[in-house]
């Protein structure tokens, strides 16, 4: 070790530092304030606006085996199971304080979430909810900017409030659901 020692400085003083240390000499690059520029093609503004996360949903294929992990391993507040035949789907949601986690399982085999547990087994984010604040007005622009949605209207959602699901391919590949905050 002493050796290889003696090597290096004998080598860095005959070479000098820069050779064996090129980056030494590099300079450091200056620190630049990020700058938001307006684009040079307006985009009017929205008619409505985007609110607060208000859900992951995850399908699981068991649904009591999930709400016990979310209740007595992370000690979470988590509500009952609820039948929702109008979507085909139990769900549980799980209280987080600032937002929820929807457990999603499915009510029979026509459900979309029995369809999404075949392709995914041990089951996974399914969806995200936004809430918006005039999910009417939501649709019309979107549908203006060429984003599906995967009903041509709102209908009731799990909360009783209207929803509206985003086409995942028009949304990077995340299922998007809208509510009405």
């Amino acid at each position: 070790m002493a050796r290889v020692l003696r090597l290096a400085a004998a080598a860095s003083s005959a070479v000098g530092p820069a050779v064996l240390f090129p980056r030494l000499q590099t300079p450091v690059p200056t620190v630049r304030a990020f700058v938001t520029r307006q684009p040079s093609h307006q985009v009017a503004g929205p008619v409505w606006n985007l609110g607060r996360l208000n859900h992951v949903a995850i399908a699981v294929p068991d649904l009591e085996k999930a709400k016990e992990f979310y209740k007595s391993v992370l000690g979470a507040q988590v509500s009952e199971a609820v039948p929702l035949p109008e979507h085909g789907v139990s769900v549980v949601f799980v209280n987080l304080g600032n937002t929820k986690v929807e457990l999603l399982h499915p009510l029979g085999n026509n459900s979309p979430i029995a369809g999404f547990l075949q392709k995914n087994k041990a089951g996974g984010m399914h969806h995200i909810c936004i809430e918006v604040d005039d999910i009417h007005a939501a649709v019309m622009d979107l549908k203006a900017k060429k984003i599906r949605s995967l009903s041509e209207e709102a209908t009731v959602g799990a909360h009783g409030k209207p929803v509206v699901f985003l086409h995942p391919k028009d949304c990077g590949g995340v299922l998007v659901e809208l509510e009405q905050a």
